[in-house]
């Protein structure tokens, strides 16, 4: 099984050349990476440049938004698996797609454990808390279900069925693309049970209060378009609850 890891990026000078490495590392061969850029001002495309080898596709254009950017990677990869890590995050271990693949074997989408840092250069990792996945069933989304979409790989067949992200959506295309797989489309859903991926605080989904409303209202959007979900659900108490939980101090953890 080839599988595909898709990386999109806009200046991330700062991070990339790890998210790369991170990718080369890994002991599974049968892969590649494919990169879109968004036409960066930065240096970001030149630190690109230096890992070119067999098994990395770049494309570098002006993009709509991070949606427009991932569909683009859609339409390039060529695996018969696929998945996202972005480009300030990186696997957690050189063993993450083997695990994948491993998985696929036995479900149509996976989903690992990712754990959020506030960098990757510290020894140990200066890690804030993991987010574990768990396994899905049907009405899961209603009852604030969510996976780790940074965490998450797919056989090409859901990809061809279920079709590309709704660029509509300004940070959850990807929970409303999962509740399509699963809730609408019925594909099989599994859990890693490993952490495979280290997050990086910072990124459109995790920084700060207006992040916390956004991610609480596009999810109920997607659920009332498809779910038929009412005007306001329990999913979205949930939703923020856990927001919540992230933005607290760790000071104030327990």
């Amino acid at each position: 099984m080839k599988i595909s890891t898709i990386m999109v990026c806009y200046n991330s000078e700062e991070t990339i050349a790890g998210a790369i490495e991170s990718f080369l590392a890994q002991t599974y061969r049968d892969k590649e990476l494919v990169l879109i850029d968004g036409k960066s001002t930065d240096s970001t495309l030149e630190i690109i440049q230096s890992f070119l080898e067999p098994g990395l596709k770049v494309f570098s254009e002006k993009d709509a938004g991070i949606y427009d950017a991932m569909n683009k990677g859609l339409s390039l990869f060529s695996g018969d698996a696929f998945g996202f890590l972005n480009s300030d995050d990186r696997y957690s271990h050189p063993n993450v797609l083997s695990k994948v693949v491993e998985s696929l074997n036995t479900a149509d989408i996976v989903s690992g454990h990712i754990q959020y840092c506030r960098n990757h250069t510290a020894e140990p990792i200066n890690q804030t808390r993991i987010w574990k996945s768990s396994p899905f069933s049907i009405g899961s989304f209603k009852k604030g279900w969510i996976i780790p979409h940074p965490a998450t790989y797919a056989v090409r067949q859901v990809y061809d069925c279920v079709g590309n992200f709704d660029t509509s959506y300004k940070i959850a295309g990807d929970y409303e693309w999962i509740l399509r797989t699963l809730e609408v489309n019925n594909f099989s859903h599994g859990v890693i049970d490993d952490i495979i991926v280290d997050m990086k605080l910072g990124g459109a989904s995790t920084s700060g209060v207006r992040a916390l409303l956004t991610n609480s209202l596009e999810p109920l959007r997607a659920r009332r378009k498809w779910l038929n979900s009412g005007v306001i659900d329990a999913a979205i108490f949930y939703n923020v609850i856990r927001k919540l939980a992230q933005l607290r101090p760790m000071g104030m953890r327990r």
